[in-house]
């Protein structure tokens, strides 16, 4: 018996905030579209539904212009015929952080939450690709279904689907799993999420419409239930829809044409899957495809962007939020939960994919910009609060070794792993209030006669440590106290620079800046450096001639040469798509000849600078301009880059520091040149078929070499803090802050290439958008690190070493009082049975007000995790995603399975 047809209608509209044009000319079409919506929905009692996009930010954006239409819009969506959340913004996955997609589906939620109905749908549709633990997120959030567009099959540029490529599943419907084995039903937007816009209300058009609609859908779906999405891009609603479905349905009595919604249309789904779906797993990233259309390129459009997005989540999520909740364990302040909304979401407004992948126009990355700055301001004062609160409490008496002419300051470590480096601290030794108007230069010059020789750094046992203390002369500041006006002071400062050793993971250390001398022996030189070479008790590493570095791992002797060399190639290509002009040559830096100086040796740390002076070409010929023109099409084009050239002067500092694992690398340069790309090569000359690299919430194992359908020379993908090639005895992992795009070339090698800088000129896609900004020229800093090590990166430490990079250390000056904390103190102490285990989130639940702590196994196996809280608590439980308890727990030992991303509770 033949099963009758249905087909779901679900009108939307995917609504960018911001993209081809700027946010404000896209909020004024929102308001006009919500308006429409509401009219309707008023007027036409056949128009059933509308989906809202899965983002809850677009209520916000709404009702900011129309807050009198708060409670028609609350009334509709209780009824259930518009449908909101679960997100907050729809994001790009691969481009924020582990911790910011969790909150951007706890914001979704919560802002749902008071309109009464929130959508438990995993909506996905335009995601440059998916993560792969998104069905183990979604389901612990109590989402069972997903919908993505992209990442199985080819669908790329202009949104255009393609038919050449292998599909991972031969059906739109399709079971999903994460690595740790949670599965969700996964739903491909196989024509679209444009296939059913616009339907026709004559008969006629109507006809020659489904037809052509009914075959291209009947062409991957595995159950008689067809799925059409009624809008598309910024689309405004189809009013006349409930006409347009009656003109079907007499036009084809056997089937069932619904204006439906996704838990309609899941419902009837799983009712009538096959017995045998195909199941797909892990990240979803188009590689069956022939790599045109995966979009990846936009991790390295306006790499400036990532960097600060970066600094910001860091600042957010590993620093901010720990420290705000150590100061509220401690008694000293509320946590500040509304500040915190606050800052993630002038974040989040720049996580969707338009926006952090770099790829609209520039006034949109403009305001980008101001929206990074607001929210790290913001982060900043949390910080400083919480700090100043926290070191207020410290015992500092306590400490006999410190006279009263002690100036005591704390470090802390919001790492998660205990942590030796070096740590600048700006400190105080003198300071003088004076009442605001016009005062004598005498202030300052009396500050400037005080000496600030003799101060040593010692720790709270007494014992001296090395130190760089610098005079910074004397510096205009001022206090906001809160109970009286502001107070305004000229002061004295110094810069003070030493190793922190073994400060214990989420606490902190004091020490005192002191004249007197303390208890030391003469402490030899941690890290030596002779010409060109310094080396630590770990690594030596030698700066060659042309600026790259030759490094020996002394823990298994083995050598690395050529490291950091730079590459430059042209760039014909868009914010999404680079594209190497056809037939141009590499260009290196390997026979260029650097300039090589020691800047800094001390004790602890040695820094060695590279300055090379290169030549590259000015930019794109003239047929390029000619050619984005004419809108031709990236991978037809013809243009080459010119032969005038421009200087590229790449000043890089190596940094190597007593104790340390790694060559952390600073690299400084001026853009002038135009359309190219400029990346650092690391050889490993490890052969290795595949690759690791730091995602969400994992350590995705990629193939080096792509699949068969792959035509694409370049092959690059999304990283987070690293990269790492690995034969299983020796490794080479590749840290960075902020640098999204790399790629593991087929040199056989296992050269590891990070994209420093992609210079563009247009936004691509379906139009002709001039982007000069994108351009990316002046100044610009980029930071990653070299790690070397035995095994592969978890066995042998070198991902938690990456991860501690990411983090700054975080500091502040106190005075000598009495308190309830020690000098040295650790809130929460952790034991694992594997190293496989990685820290990832402390802070307060706004809900339940429980500390929140959350782990996740970047391995296979079963890892036990062993948890000492320094505080009281009542119970510790289980919880989810969305930080909600369901299971009570006994002990502090707890089993953390294969690739688990596990929540604790702790009640108070």
């Amino acid at each position: 018996m033949t099963r009758k047809k249905t087909a779901h209608l679900i009108s939307h509209t995917h609504w960018d905030r911001e993209w081809y044009m700027p946010y404000e000319y896209h909020h004024v079409l929102l308001v006009e579209l919500m308006d429409k919506l509401l009219e309707t929905l008023d007027h036409d009692p056949d128009y059933r539904y509308f989906h809202l996009d899965g983002q809850t930010i677009i209520l916000e954006d709404y009702l900011q212009v129309r807050p009198e239409q708060k409670e028609k819009l609350e009334a509709y969506i209780k009824e259930g015929r518009i449908h909101i959340g679960p997100w907050y913004v729809l994001q790009d996955e691969f481009l924020t952080s582990s911790e910011a997609n969790i909150r951007n589906l706890l914001i979704g939620h919560r802002d749902a939450k008071p309109f009464g109905v929130i959508s438990k749908s995993g909506y996905f549709p335009d995601s440059f690709g998916n993560m792969g633990q998104a069905p183990q997120i979604l389901k612990q959030a109590g989402i069972h279904a997903a919908m993505f567009g992209r990442g199985v099959k080819p669908t790329g540029f202009n949104n255009m689907v393609g038919e050449a490529g292998t599909y991972e599943s031969p059906y739109s419907e399709m079971i999903w799993k994460s690595p740790d084995g949670s599965e969700v039903l996964g739903i491909l937007f196989a024509n679209w999420y444009s296939n059913g816009m616009e339907v026709p209300t004559d008969k006629e058009q109507a006809k020659l419409y489904w037809d052509k609609k009914f075959a291209d859908a009947e062409a991957f779906a595995s159950t008689p239930h067809l799925l059409f999405m009624n809008g598309c891009d910024h689309q405004p609603i189809q009013t006349d829809l409930p006409q347009a479905l009656r003109t079907a349905s007499e036009l084809y009595p056997e089937v069932e044409f619904k204006h439906s919604n996704f838990d309609e249309y899941v419902a009837a789904l799983e009712g009538q899957l096959p017995d045998d779906p195909v199941t797909i797993e892990g990240e979803l990233r188009s590689q069956h495809t022939d790599g045109w259309g995966t979009l990846v390129n936009t991790a390295s459009a306006r790499i400036y962007l990532k960097q600060m997005n970066q600094q910001c989540q860091t600042l957010l999520e590993k620093v901010a939020e720990p420290l705000a909740a150590f100061a509220h364990l401690d008694g000293e302040l509320d946590y500040p939960h509304h500040l915190f909304t606050y800052g993630w979401k002038l974040l989040m407004k720049n996580h969707p994919h338009d926006s952090i992948c770099g790829c609209s126009v520039d006034e949109v990355h403009r305001e980008m910009v101001t929206r990074f700055e607001k929210s790290r301001h913001v982060t900043e004062r949390i910080v400083a609060q919480s700090t100043e609160a926290i070191a207020k409490a410290i015992h500092t008496k306590s400490v006999a070794a410190w006279t009263d002419k002690a100036i005591p300051f704390t470090v802390f470590n919001t790492t998660g792993w205990d942590r030796t480096g070096t740590v600048t601290v700006d400190l105080i030794t003198a300071k003088k209030y004076f009442p605001e108007g016009p005062t004598s230069q005498s202030l300052a010059k009396e500050l400037q006669k005080q000496s600030v020789e003799g101060y040593v750094v010692l720790d709270d046992q007494g014992a001296r440590i090395p130190a760089i203390i610098e005079d910074l002369g004397v510096h205009f500041g001022y206090e906001l106290p809160k109970d009286r006006f502001r107070q305004p002071y000229m002061a004295r400062k110094v810069k003070v620079i030493f190793q922190a050793k073994q400060v214990p993971a989420l606490g902190y250390q004091t020490y005192a800046l002191s004249t007197d001398s303390g208890s030391v022996e003469a402490v030899p030189d941690q890290v030596q450096v002779h010409g060109n070479t310094m080396e630590n008790g770990l690594l030596h590493v030698n700066v060659e001639d042309n600026g790259s570095l030759t490094i020996r791992d002394k823990r298994t002797d083995r050598l690395y040469k050529g490291l950091n060399i730079f590459e430059n190639t042209g760039d014909i290509g868009n914010e999404y798509v680079y594209r190497q002009p056809e037939g141009e040559g590499v260009l290196t830096t390997s026979n260029l000849k650097a300039e090589i100086h020691v800047i800094e040796h001390s004790p602890f740390r040695a820094v060695i600078q590279s300055v090379l002076k290169w030549e590259i070409p000015a930019g794109a010929d003239e047929l390029f301009e000619q050619e984005k023109g004419e809108l031709v099409l990236f991978t037809e084009r013809k243009a080459q880059r010119v032969q005038q050239t421009v200087p590229l002067v790449l000043t890089t500092r190596y940094i190597l520091e007593a104790d340390s694992g790694l060559v952390q690398v600073q690299t400084s340069f001026n853009n002038k040149a135009k359309d190219h790309r400029l990346r650092a090569i690391f050889p490993s000359d490890i052969k290795a078929e595949k690759h690791f690299v730091d995602s969400i919430f994992e350590v995705a194992e990629r193939d080096t070499k792509p699949a068969a359908e792959w035509t694409n020379p370049s092959n690059c993908q999304h990283q987070h803090a690293f990269v790492s090639v690995s034969d299983g005895s020796h490794g080479l992992t590749i840290a960075n802050k902020g640098l999204n795009e790399y790629e593991v070339l087929q040199d056989d090698r296992g050269t590891i290439a990070v994209t420093l800088l992609r210079a563009v000129s247009e936004l691509g896609d379906w139009g002709v958008f001039e982007t000069p900004d994108a351009q990316c020229l002046g100044e610009h800093m980029v930071e990653y690190a070299i790690i070397p090590h035995a095994g592969d990166g978890i066995s042998s430490g070198a991902f938690h070493e990456a991860y501690r990079y990411q983090i700054p250390w975080t500091s502040v000056q106190t005075g000598l009082h009495e308190g309830t904390l020690p000098s040295s103190h650790q809130w929460l102490s952790w034991k694992e049975s594997h190293p496989a285990l990685a820290f990832s989130t402390l802070k307060m639940s706004e809900e339940s007000g429980d500390l929140i702590v959350r782990w996740y196994n970047m391995g296979s196996g079963q890892a036990q995790l062993r948890l000492v809280p320094s505080f009281g608590i009542k119970t510790i439980y289980k919880s989810d995603v969305l930080e909600r308890r369901y299971e009570k727990l006994a002990g502090n030992q707890h089993l953390i399975e294969g690739y688990k991303i596990v929540t604790y509770a702790y009640q108070f």
